[in-house]
């Protein structure tokens, strides 16, 4: 057998470092020629240009351009085998395809490295072909799908290694996909600033879900803490590498649930080889879509109003704009605008006749036109009918004329105003109603983008060619349905139903499916986040979700209570001072309102002033002790979290039963729990 001991791994791990360290040290001779070739071409071309002809200018400059991007190329690489010089791979099997065939051992790293002397792959990259079996079986018969059709053979030994820093830290011998032990050790470890990459431990569920290249729309439905983003992360990765001759990190878009969330997946791609790829909040999309016309309440806005104000009308307001009978309302009301608010009457060009019948005939011919577009193209019919029956060539006067006589005959052409007559048409003018300083409410901002769209029309997104929509339960029907529009491309939308900031607004994954059409559903049911105990005692406080706990075992949830706040306050703050001489790298106080996260964060940074607040405004995650809200907490995860006020006051309806669940799920390894009072029902329900 190939590398049969434990030692034997760790003397061939030296042998590929030597010659991972010789093609470093081949790449700087490299570049250093190339660097030197380089700045001979540009003297030479400096020296002699005026003696020389076009021809031989153009050649010296396409020579020196070559050389740059080469050695941007090298650079690269470069870059590759330093990543790989501290950890060249974590997984190897033996692969047998026919009895009389030796086994090749196949060696499983983030990133692939063939070596030119002996011509052979010395380690192959986890998104290869061959690497999939890695992650689908254990020992025994298997299969891939190879570029040359399947093929089937046999897997005689599956090892997975840990290396940092070129050192092997453990080896393990495998009979089970994926062994529990790496998977534990790594899930044991504390949380970073930012997310990681999982290669080492991708799942064969998750592994289905990341190499799916058929699905035009793949709906990803995750439970708290499956790793359901960073699945989504890999699977774009996954894709780079699949069609990289005709996707790019360029033609991918993440639409981002805020800042600090962009700030913390960040690591992911470049950490497997990949650029960063763009992102955009569904706010920014709504700003570019309206052209900056309308002031808007923002989604955080919004929910911050529903838990401080308790208003039901608002609610109500919610509720119904995120229905699918909300969409049907909206289609309804824009054919009854098509037949009734255009009103034709005669014109007349020079003692050129134009009948209010022959306007009419021809804006209906243009049915499949957007509304307001009809106009002018009707202008444009006028025109031409005039100069092939009547010989008559209007002007640039008579033209503008035309076009704002025809613009009149519709009876309302302001979009802000056919909004509101859409609620007065409905008879429910109560539905409609500003926010602060003349604002939209969010839940009225794309129900108008909407209504833009089949009005005026809108250039789709045609160059994104994926788009990736996390946070799916956060958007509603109408929100859907103008991605849906606006981007023809394929789609992955992730998301959990439960946990949701507005359940006024969520959408499921059924709901989803009904915008979008031929959808594929796929579910991840097990929690990797936090320990078993932490998932367990979540799963009570929502006893319909659908959580399979990790056999990861920790300390039980601390449910603390005091009789005053005083009392609550001086626990939190010693709470904060211990957690400062842990090992831990990361503490969520995680409160239920801005209101109350700002006046906890005054309180305790007085004695910490290494505490950090997470708002709205915020752009980047950071370690050490963050005091944050529920909603900006979503997606996010800390070493320990501690829930302060979780009084029957502070947490009491089902939205706040929601809420609860989410701060909880937050939690890795350790949750504590306060309240001065009466606690939260939730609790024991």
């Amino acid at each position: 057998m190939f590398n049969k001991s434990e030692t034997d791994e760790c003397n061939y791990l030296d042998e590929i470092k030597n010659k991972l360290s010789a093609a470093l040290n081949q790449i700087d001779e490299n570049v250093k020629k190339q660097s030197n070739d380089l700045v001979e071409q540009k003297r030479y071309l400096y020296e002699n240009k005026s003696d020389m002809d076009h021809a031989e200018k153009v050649a010296v400059h396409q020579s020196v351009h070559s050389a740059a991007l080469t050695g941007e190329a090298a650079l690269e690489r470069k870059k590759r085998i330093q990543k790989l010089m501290l950890s060249p791979y974590f997984g190897r099997f033996d692969f047998r395809e026919t009895p009389e065939n030796e086994p090749v051992p196949i060696y499983v790293g983030v990133h692939a490295y063939y070596d030119e002397k002996e011509k052979n792959n010395l380690v192959h990259d986890w998104r290869a072909p061959i690497s999939s079996m890695f992650y689908d079986y254990e020992n025994g018969p298997v299969r891939y799908e190879s570029p040359s059709g399947m093929i089937d053979g046999e897997m005689l030994l599956k090892r997975q290694f840990r290396i940092r820093k070129g050192k092997m830290e453990y080896m393990l011998e495998s009979s089970m996909n994926i062994h529990d032990d790496v998977l534990q050790k790594e899930l044991s470890k504390s949380s970073d600033d930012k997310m990681k990459h999982i290669v080492a431990t991708i799942q064969r569920d998750q592994n289905a879900i990341i190499r799916n290249e058929e699905s035009r729309t793949l709906i990803i439905q995750g439970v708290a803490g499956s790793g359901k983003t960073s699945i989504a992360l890999h699977r774009i990765a996954f894709l780079l590498y699949r069609f990289k001759d005709t996707i790019t990190s360029n033609d991918i878009l993440i639409l981002s649930p805020n800042k600090v969330f962009a700030d913390y997946i960040s690591n992911v791609l470049p950490e497997l080889g990949e650029e960063n790829i763009p992102e955009m909040g569904m706010e920014e999309l709504a700003d570019k879509l309206l052209e900056g016309k309308y002031r808007f309440q923002t989604f955080f806005e919004q929910v911050t109003d529903l838990l401080e104000k308790k208003d039901e009308d608002f609610a109500e307001r919610i509720r119904f704009k995120s229905s699918h009978e909300f969409i049907t309302k909206l289609n309804d009301y824009l054919s009854h605008i098509e037949n009734q608010y255009f009103t034709p009457v005669d014109l007349v060009v020079r003692r050129n006749p134009v009948p209010a019948s022959y306007i009419d005939e021809k804006f209906r011919s243009l049915h499949r036109l957007p509304l307001f577009k009809r106009f002018n193209e009707v202008v444009a019919q006028i025109e031409r009918d005039l100069l092939f029956y009547n010989r008559y060539e209007i002007n640039a006067t008579e033209r503008n004329y035309l076009r704002k006589e025809v613009r009149k005959m519709f009876k309302v052409t302001n979009l802000r105003e056919l909004y509101k007559d859409f609620y007065n048409w409905l008879e429910k003018p109560g539905l409609f109603k500003f926010a602060k300083r003349s604002a939209f409410e969010y839940a009225d901002i794309f129900p108008l983008v909407y209504l833009k769209i089949k009005l005026e029309g809108t250039k789709t997104y045609d160059e994104v060619k994926h788009l990736l929509v996390d946070e799916m339960q956060d958007y509603t029907p109408v929100q859907y349905a103008v991605l849906a529009k606006l981007f023809p491309g394929k789609k992955t939308i992730l998301g959990d139903a439960y946990q949701t900031v507005n359940p006024y607004s969520s959408s499921s994954s059924k709901a989803i499916e009904r915008v979008m059409p031929g959808a594929e559903l796929v579910k991840l049911n097990k929690s990797y986040r936090s320990t078993y105990e932490i998932a367990t005692f979540a799963r009570q406080i929502l006893p319909k979700n659908e959580v399979e706990a990790m056999e990861r075992h920790g300390k039980e949830p601390l449910v603390k209570g005091f009789k005053t706040s005083t009392a609550e306050q001086k626990w939190i703050n010693e709470s904060v001072g211990a957690f400062d001489k842990s090992v831990q790298n990361s503490m969520g106080v995680v409160c239920k309102t801005q209101k109350q996260a700002v006046k906890l964060y005054k309180k305790l940074s007085e004695q910490y002033p290494a505490v950090h607040l997470l708002t709205s405004d915020s752009v980047s995650f950071s370690g050490g002790v963050i005091i944050t809200t529920v909603h900006l907490a979503k997606g996010l995860e800390f070493d320990e979290v501690l829930i302060p006020n979780a009084n029957a006051t502070t947490y009491n309806d089902e939205t706040d039963r929601g809420l609860f669940y989410i701060a909880c799920t937050r939690a890795m390894h350790m949750l504590s729990i306060t309240y001065s009072g009466e606690c939260t029902p939730f609790i024991g329900a």
